[in-house]
């Protein structure tokens, strides 16, 4: 279609159709949601129905469930990837689906329905202000949770103050889970081998402390946002307070506080959400 401007020749016409047709488009930032689960069938339906539209893709990471965790996941997703993890452990399921991963952005959430989808919108906007990894926090101003137990919020109050001390860090909730990502940081996680046959320092759920120490080690920029965390619907939780604890003790321990060759920002904006980093 053209549109011809008052007193201008036919040959003057401004061709608005052409002119649309070589504009360029906005690329915008891409999502993927990386979800592990094992035996996780009956809190699926809930995860998918609080999860935003928009996300461009899926990895549903199956930990060898003995239930119809993958039959219902590719009901509710059918464009999802569907993949099983290598090894056993969550730190190994969580590394299979960011290997799997192809979005500018990973985002990680549990399948038992504790974590909410919803506030995956929430993770995007503090990335795309300037963060490089995003942390959920259920003692920000507006998170919470319905499941802590004593022995959970005094364990984790204590690596909390393990870390902050060693590491110069402000975190405010180390051993929750749910974390958003740009994929291009992965490397500076230097997370275990997922093609590895033998189990690795990482499968399990030291997995969420290892990667909080390692880009903090990495000079990378993170910030928390606040979560609230709900008590799972279904079944019973595969974490166990203790043997974990003592694996989250040994990764803080063990991991050293100097930087690795920092990686800078991803980019210089403004500040969102709690800056923990030195």
């Amino acid at each position: 279609m053209s549109v011809e401007a008052p007193g201008t020749d036919e040959k003057d016409a401004f061709d608005v159709g052409n002119v649309h047709a070589s504009t360029p488009t906005l690329r915008r930032n891409t999502v993927t949601v990386v979800i592990p689960a094992m035996n996780e069938a009956r809190n699926l339906p809930d995860v998918a129905r609080r999860m935003p539209e928009g996300i461009d893709e899926i990895v549903f990471v199956d930990g060898h469930s003995e239930d119809d965790s993958i039959e219902v996941a590719r009901t509710l997703w059918p464009t999802a990837k569907i993949i099983s993890q290598t090894r056993r452990g969550k730190g190994n399921a969580l590394v299979c689906g960011f290997e799997a991963a192809t979005s500018d952005i990973v985002v990680m959430i549990d399948a038992d329905g504790s974590t909410d989808p919803g506030e995956i919108v929430r993770f995007v906007e503090a990335l795309n202000g300037g963060a490089d990894v995003v942390k959920g926090s259920r003692f920000a101003d507006g998170g919470g949770s319905s499941d802590f137990t004593f022995t959970r919020r005094f364990g984790n109050k204590v690596f909390n103050s393990m870390v902050n001390l060693k590491f110069r860090a402000s975190f405010t909730d180390l051993c929750y889970g749910y974390m958003a990502f740009w994929r291009c940081h992965l490397p500076a996680m230097a997370l275990p081998d997922s093609a590895a046959t033998e189990a690795q320092w990482g499968d399990g759920f030291e997995i969420e402390t290892l990667i909080n120490v390692r880009i903090l080690t990495s000079g990378l920029r993170v910030v928390e946002v606040p979560s609230f965390e709900r008590s799972r619907i279904h079944g019973t939780s595969n974490l166990h307070a203790f043997s974990d604890g003592w694996r989250v003790l040994r990764t803080i321990h063990g991991e050293r506080s100097t930087r690795r060759g920092a990686t800078p920002a991803r980019r210089e904006a403004a500040r969102v959400g709690q800056h923990v980093g030195r």
